[in-house]
C-alpha cells in the first residue's frame, strides 16, 4: 500500500471520528477459560486457542506460553502495524524489518517472596532492525510516531484502570 491509498482509506474515518467523536471509540474484548488442566487459562486468539502457563521462573516448565510474553507479543504487533502505517504515510520504503521485544521480569514480586520487588515486568525495549534507505533524522522521526500512535505501547505507560471482578 501507498501513501496516497492509505490516506484515501483513513480520510472518511478520520473526518467521521473529527464530526461524531463517540463514533471513534472502538470496544476491544478478548475472552479465555480454563479449559486446560494444571495451572494454566486458554485465551481464545485469532490465530486459535493459546494456552498460557507459569513461566519456568515461577514454577513453570516452559510447555506453555507465557503471559509475560505475549504481552510483549501483543506490543510487537501493535508497534509493528503502527510502524509500517506510519512509515507509508511518511514514504519511507522499508524492504524488510525484523522487530524485538526485551524485558525482565523480578520473579519475587510475582511470588509474594519480597514486597519490594515489583510484580511485572520492568522497562521494556524494542528493536527495530530495518532495511530501508531512509536516513538517520527520517528513522528517528519513524520511531517518535511509532512510539507516540501505537495503542499498546501507550496502554503500558500510562496504564489503563484495572478491575477484576466476578460475573455470573
Amino acid at each position: 500500500m501507498d501513501a496516497a491509498r492509505l490516506r484515501e482509506m483513513q480520510a472518511p474515518l478520520k473526518q467521521r471520528y473529527r464530526d461524531d467523536p463517540p463514533s471513534a471509540c472502538a470496544e476491544m474484548e478478548a475472552r479465555a477459560d480454563f479449559a486446560d488442566p494444571d495451572i494454566t487459562c486458554t485465551v481464545q486468539t485469532w490465530a486459535g486457542p493459546a494456552r498460557a502457563g507459569l513461566h519456568p521462573a515461577t514454577g513453570g516448565d516452559g510447555s506453555d506460553a507465557c503471559s509475560g510474553d505475549m504481552l510483549l507479543q501483543a506490543l510487537l504487533a501493535c508497534a509493528g502495524v503502527t510502524m509500517r502505517s506510519v512509515a507509508t504515510a511518511m514514504g519511507v520504503d522499508i524492504r524488510s524489518a525484523s522487530l524485538t521485544a526485551r524485558a525482565a521480569m523480578d520473579a519475587r514480586g510475582t511470588l509474594g517472596v519480597s514486597r519490594e520487588a515489583p510484580v511485572g515486568l520492568g522497562p521494556i525495549t524494542v528493536d527495530a532492525e530495518l532495511d530501508t534507505d531512509a536516513d538517520d533524522a527520517t528513522l528517528a522521526r519513524l520511531a517518535q510516531l511509532t512510539e507516540r500512535y501505537c495503542v499498546v505501547a501507550q496502554s503500558l505507560a500510562g496504564p489503563p484502570q484495572l478491575t477484576v471482578r466476578r460475573t455470573g
